[in-house]
């Protein structure tokens, strides 16, 4: 029983020290053998295809009229960083709908030619909310990196991409999706993200 009430303390005294760097929770994202066979069903359903669709024309729309896309998405366009944030709390995906997606954005870049790095999850305890991100972060493979008989500089593709998924009080927030490139005389300059949008909603 000490044990067990020393886990409890030890669990609420880390809740109130949990800041930015230092979260209250911090592993590595595991799906269960039940949730990798139901993410397998999940991606031929209508509901991935009209998640891809409708992010599809989201960001054609962005393209050519950036003022008149849905309020639940915003995009971002920097010199380095290019991506999308999707605000599901202005949706009506459920949680499962919404991992599933996350976890197929990962899927869709792992095959091309990425690898992940990490994919794990952090919960921190908020003034208001318990707020857990749960990340795919995932770099170029080995074998895109050079070109033979180049200048020796570093392909990058599209750049490090980092997919993150919101939860506020285990209730879904967004999801930000962010391919960040290398300003660098090391590595050559990478492939336009609008390509990388149009592999990945295949």
């Amino acid at each position: 029983m000490d044990s067990l009430w020393n886990y409890f303390k030890n669990l609420f005294n880390k809740a109130e020290e949990s800041s930015p760097s230092q979260p209250l929770i911090h592993e590595m994202i595991s799906r269960s053998a039940e949730e990798r066979e139901d993410y397998r069903h999940w991606k031929n359903t209508l509901v991935c295809r009209r998640l891809m669709d409708w992010l599809n024309d989201q960001y054609a729309i962005y393209r050519v009229a950036p003022d008149d896309i849905d309020e639940a998405v915003d995009f971002l366009d920097t010199p380095s960083s290019k991506g999308f944030v999707i605000h599901f709390n202005k949706t009506r995906y459920s949680k499962r709908d919404v991992t599933h997606f996350f976890d197929f954005l990962k899927e869709q870049v792992l095959g091309l030619d990425y690898r992940s790095q990490i994919s794990d999850l952090r919960t921190y305890n908020r003034a208001d909310w318990v707020e857990t991100i749960e990340r795919h972060y995932l770099k170029p493979g080995p074998r895109i990196r050079k070109e033979p008989q180049d200048d020796g500089r570093f392909l990058q593709k599209y750049g490090n991409i980092m997919i993150e998924l919101e939860l506020r009080n285990d209730r879904v927030f967004n999801l930000r999706f962010r391919a960040t490139s290398y300003k660098d005389s090391l590595f050559k300059e990478p492939r336009d993200f609008e390509e990388l949008m149009q592999e990945i909603m295949v």
